[in-house]
């Protein structure tokens, strides 16, 4: 089964994606993120590492596709965090968004290539709120929009959550 998880901050969308594998002993956990060396973000990885079951093997990478690519069930711990790593490490947040949005396509059309059978992703939903001032934030959004998109054609199931609840698109 495949599942894109999805919904705002804090809303509890990690907890209910790691549920989702709860019956699995080994998983393949992958933090996708930009590596950022702050008390507050180590405190944050080090509260999911505490949450998930030592069996589990964190796998920190920007290499979406090359970090799916594996028989073992995946979870994907988050799409937002990747978007950001990969328009930062490839210098595109002042490129045309046309420009952006094509290598993006490119490392998202390879990853779902990649995906197996047992896929938890986990997504934010930036669309909901106000039109961000700066274009860095617009174009995270819009770009971010585009990824939860082809990622949700491509999954089982979508799965809403809000305020710890869950709601199955």
């Amino acid at each position: 089964m495949r599942i894109l998880v999805t919904g705002g901050v804090r809303s509890g969308k990690s907890r209910h994606a790691e549920s989702l594998l709860d019956d699995v002993a080994r998983v393949r956990y992958v933090a996708p993120g930009p590596v950022l060396d702050d008390a507050d973000w180590r405190a944050r990885v080090a509260a999911h590492r505490l949450r998930r079951p030592s069996t589990w093997d964190t796998h920190e990478s920007g290499e979406l596709a090359a970090a799916l690519a594996t028989a073992d069930p995946v979870l994907v711990d988050c799409l937002g965090t990747w978007v950001t790593r990969f328009v930062d490490d490839a210098h595109l947040w002042d490129a045309p968004i046309e420009e952006i949005t094509a290598q993006v396509e490119d490392a998202v059309q390879d990853a779902i290539g990649a995906m197996g059978e047992r896929v938890v992703l986990v997504t934010n939903e930036v669309g909901l709120g106000v039109v961000p001032a700066h274009r860095s934030g617009r174009v995270f959004r819009d770009v971010l929009g585009s990824v939860n998109q082809r990622f949700g054609a491509a999954v089982d199931e979508v799965h809403l959550v809000v305020a710890g609840r869950v709601l199955r698109v």
